[in-house]
């Protein structure tokens, strides 16, 4: 059977699935698919055009470069085909996007046929993504006197790849679909399940919400065929948990328009909303396919006559409805005048949502577009000697006289891109900047090489100082979806540039580290900016954003991103820790305090948390940084005494060289580039030249809060609080209790110690408390489930040199084995102990959950339903969140302990404590 046959069985089979044939990626089949159209008898000609014209997808991929080569040929008059004139192949190349596309227009641009040539410029003025090999062409030929490439290269100056589109629509008539009450996941939109088919764009969307779901959306889009469906999370902030580009595809899959006729299921222009905006990393996605983000308020905090907010008996606000977005309300979206219409009351004003930046994006049809189209211009006005014509919107520029600058304006500032000099800028300022640190991960990695190959991107931009695409998300178990996705994406990434977890030589030990451990490792600079694809991507140095796997692409490409200076709440603490507290609880009892502390405004929520931890070093302070991503902030920056930080950087030394011992580096030494750059880094702050970053004394922050260290008398675990009556408070990280609330007799099915939350000093802790209860009581047994996975093979490796290792392994009922890893995810547990391979494990329930109904205790950061767990037809699955020690003695007594037995079994161990600095972290003067 031939390839083409393969191909034809694969549409019947999809057929049996309600798909449609499989977008062609590879050059094999397409050069098949073509001889078949050069056969004018051929049985398979009529269905080999469609292929070859609507069913191909763009970019670098290797069918973008046996398709453009054969449309040049066409319009050379080498090949003829009746369907296919050669203007109609110049319409073709116009939509591939870059790559072999470009490289085919600037053959015709730049060869002997004038007529072709001018044809092939008209189609090149329109075309943005160029990359160096590309420009290079046409600085040589302008150089050399051509014409043509002078046309060109005036044009991109000009930008009239951007001017000459259409403007947005003034209006965008809208019906609104309720997705959900409450903060509504990515999960919900793309869940981590079914990570293994996010490339496979039609084929995911049918994951997203539910069938009945989908039905309904269809339903309301026959209704009212000229309208836009809305998702809405009523009463909720719509796509929080994770920067899934996946799930704003299959929201433009179902509700969005097509990006063109000849690239199947990639869609655009989504409009998504909620009561209480869009999480600050999906709204990012949104802004790459030139969607619409809406921040309804369409529920308020009731207030009495004296303005005072009224709540009900649990001291929390009650809400009132402003006006209602029921599904099946038809509005109007007035771009015009930036507000929200129903019928002609005016129901809000949105110009956050259309800033002068959002409306390139729209016209657009996307971020991407805007960012090579300024690269574009920029490098064309400088071939040409003259200023950057004003074409886009000017950056907005916040500079405030006499004011100091947070840890974070002070980064952006110096990695900002073509910035004058010595202009200073504030929160607010719209910033172009060089991105030090990029991490891919590998749910999404597919994704993101998906979108390299439509930007037409081949290898890393030079400016990036390291990039790392992980294993971790696939870790727990080596199926079948997972021997066919992983190596191919760690083949790709590796071509491209990155250090991969997974050698596609098979030279080196597959290391499924988590990536945000592995990141925090190779962040050798507390003044970088980092980006990766994932929430979590909160570095404990430096500033780091979670993205999506498009702005993943974009940083890995360009080696820059563009974003609003974030405006900052500074957080400090007071009074001492308590001996049997650990970190963790600190953590959950920042988020709690400073709830209390702001009337349960959570002041956090798309904003800079800079945090003064002083005297923890950076395995520790992640606990923190890692976990700011459920208290919805954009960000986190920790600002570290100088000798801490020169700790933190050691430590990062030795990781980084742990992976150039096993064979990782590559050709061009990235890691141990890092090596010599925290050295240098080391050698800054020991002679006073540039000691750790900190903020300006006269620094001004949207809020300040102080935790109280001294009120933080127990445990605080953060409650899905599943049955709470109202559906908008359930599944958010906002319920934090202690141990008392739960009078020693809450049942737990399942204990969960693992996740990026984790580090070494946890690990320690188990093997201590199972040592400890063993002297208590003779010995171990488990009333639940305890499953441990570390996150990094090099804790095991340092367990096993400090004796710890071998006492879990002596109280497991399972040790993970890399040479012959689970090749089926586990659905039943037993009342042991397991000790799993290195990963996210249960966190990302993609692969392992616990049993349908459970109530699991994790130091996870997810709780959200049906990811740990789903539901069963018993009960709700709930996913509570506490410290190590608590969730190890939980699983040993098999319910959430009281604070005497707390007590008695963490005696005498070493927690991870925390003394905050008795000095004042700031800068002085400046």
């Amino acid at each position: 059977m031939n390839i083409y046959q393969d191909y034809i069985q694969e549409i019947e089979e999809r057929k049996s699935q309600g798909l449609h044939p499989k977008p062609i990626d590879g050059a094999e089949l397409l050069s098949e698919i073509i001889a078949q159209i050069k056969d004018s008898e051929n049985a398979h000609r009529e269905d080999s055009l469609n292929f070859f014209i609507y069913n191909v997808l763009p970019g670098t991929t290797s069918a973008a470069g046996v398709k453009a080569k054969f449309l040049k040929e066409i319009i050379l008059g080498q090949s003829e085909i009746v369907e296919i004139s050669p203007a109609y192949a110049f319409v073709l190349l116009s939509h591939m996007k870059g790559g072999p596309s470009i490289e085919a227009l600037l053959d015709l641009a730049l060869g002997n046929n004038n007529d072709i040539a001018k044809q092939a410029a008209e189609v090149l003025k329109n075309q943005v993504f160029l990359y160096e090999a590309d420009t290079d062409r046409l600085k040589e030929a302008f150089h050399n006197g051509n014409e043509i490439a002078k046309e060109l290269i005036e044009s991109y100056a000009q930008a009239e790849f951007f001017t000459k589109l259409p403007e947005a629509p003034e209006e965008v008539k809208v019906v609104t679909y309720i997705a959900g009450e409450g903060d509504i996941s990515t999960d919900l939109l793309s869940p981590g399940n079914q990570a293994h088919s996010r490339s496979d764009r039609e084929l995911h969307g049918l994951c997203m919400m539910t069938p009945e779901a989908q039905q309904e959306i269809k339903a309301l889009q026959a209704q009212h065929p000229d309208k836009s469906v809305m998702l809405i999370a009523e009463k909720g902030t719509m796509g929080v948990g994770s920067s899934r580009m996946s799930g704003v595809n299959n929201v433009a899959l179902w509700t969005g328009k097509q990006a063109s006729p000849y690239i199947p299921f990639v869609n655009i222009a989504p409009i998504v909303a909620g009561t209480n905006g869009i999480s600050p990393i999906f709204l990012t996605t949104v802004d790459v396919t030139g969607g619409i983000g809406i921040d309804l308020q369409n529920w308020v905090k009731k207030v009495d006559a004296e303005g005072n907010v009224i709540r009900n008996e649990n001291n929390e606000p009650i809400l009132e409805e402003v006006y209602s977005v029921a599904t099946g309300t038809v509005l109007t979206i007035n771009i015009k005048e930036k507000k929200l219409y129903n019928g002609d009351q005016e129901l809000k004003d949105i110009s956050k949502s259309f800033t002068p930046q959002k409306m390139e994006f729209i016209k657009a049809g996307g971020s991407y577009a805007i960012v090579f189209g300024k690269k574009l211009q920029t490098w064309a006005s400088n071939i040409l000697g003259i200023e950057i014509p004003t074409v886009y919107a000017p950056s907005k520029e916040i500079t405030k006289e006499g004011v100091g600058l947070t840890a974070v304006e002070k980064i952006f500032n110096k990695n900002a891109v073509g910035l004058a000099p010595g202009k200073v800028l504030h929160a607010g300022s719209d910033v172009r900047v060089e991105v030090n640190i990029v991490g891919s991960q590998d749910t999404t990695g597919l994704m993101t090489a998906q979108e390299l190959e439509s930007m037409a991107a081949t290898v890393i931009s030079p400016i990036v100082d390291g990039a790392y695409q992980s294993g971790c998300h696939t870790a727990s178990v080596w199926d079948k979806k997972a021997q066919a996705n992983i190596p191919r994406l760690m083949k790709f990434m590796n071509d491209f540039g990155l250090i991969t977890a997974r050698d596609p030589k098979g030279e080196y030990h597959a290391m499924t580290d988590v990536i945000h451990k592995v990141l925090n490792d190779i962040t050798i600079d507390e003044w970088a900016i980092i980006i990766g694809g994932d929430s979590h991507t909160r570095m404990s140095k430096g500033v780091a954003f979670g993205a999506d796997s498009g702005t993943v692409a974009l940083a890995l490409a360009t080696g820059e991103a563009s974003m609003p200076i974030p405006e900052s709440v500074k957080v400090t603490f007071k009074g001492d820790m308590k001996q049997h507290m650990d970190f963790r609880d600190v953590v959950h009892a920042t988020q709690l305090q400073m709830l209390q502390q702001f009337g349960g405004e959570n002041v956090f929520q798309g904003r800079i948390i800079e945090v003064h931890i002083g005297t923890l070093p950076a395995d520790q302070a992640f606990t923190f940084t890692d976990w700011t991503a459920e208290m919805k902030a954009k960000a986190s920056i920790c600002i570290s005494e100088d000798d801490t930080l020169i700790e933190s950087l050691e430590i990062a030394k030795g990781r980084i060289q742990i992976m150039i011992d096993k064979g990782m580096d590559n050709h061009l030494n990235v890691l141990q580039g890092l090596i010599n750059k925290a050295n240098k880094r080391i050698t800054e702050i020991k002679s006073g030249e540039k000691p750790a970053l900190t903020p300006d004394a006269n620094a001004k922050y949207y809020a300040e809060v102080v935790v109280d260290l001294d009120a933080i008398a127990e445990p605080m675990i953060a409650d899905p609080d599943v049955n709470n009556e109202d559906v908008s408070k359930r599944y958010t990280h906002d319920t934090i209790r202690d141990l008392t609330f739960y009078g020693g007799n809450k049942k737990v099915d399942l204990g969960f110690v693992g996740s990026c939350m984790v580090h070494k000093g946890d690990l320690k802790i188990v093997s201590q408390m199972l040592r400890n209860i063993e002297r208590q009581n003779g010995k171990v047994e488990f009333s639940a489930p305890l499953v441990v996975a570390a996150p990094t093979y090099n804790i095991i490796d340092e367990l096993k040199a400090e004796g710890d290792w071998e006492l879990l392994e002596k109280y497991s009922g399972f040790e993970f084995n890399d040479n012959a890893p689970k090749g089926a995810a586990r659905t039943e547990y037993e009342n042991m102990m397991y000790l799993e391979r290195p990963g996210c494990n249960l966190c990302m329930g993609n692969q392992e959950k616990a049993e349908k109904g459970d109530t699991v205790l994790a130091t996870s950061t997810r709780l959200f339903q049906g990811r740990v767990v789903e539901d069963s037809e018993r009960k709700k699955g709930e996913s509570l969140l506490a410290s190590t020690p608590v969730v190890v003695l939980s699983a040993i007594i098999g319910r959430i302990p009281n604070i005497e037995e707390y007590k008695a079994a963490v005696e005498g161990i070493d927690l991870t404590t925390f003394v905050p600095s008795i000095k004042e972290l700031v800068t002085v003067g400046h």
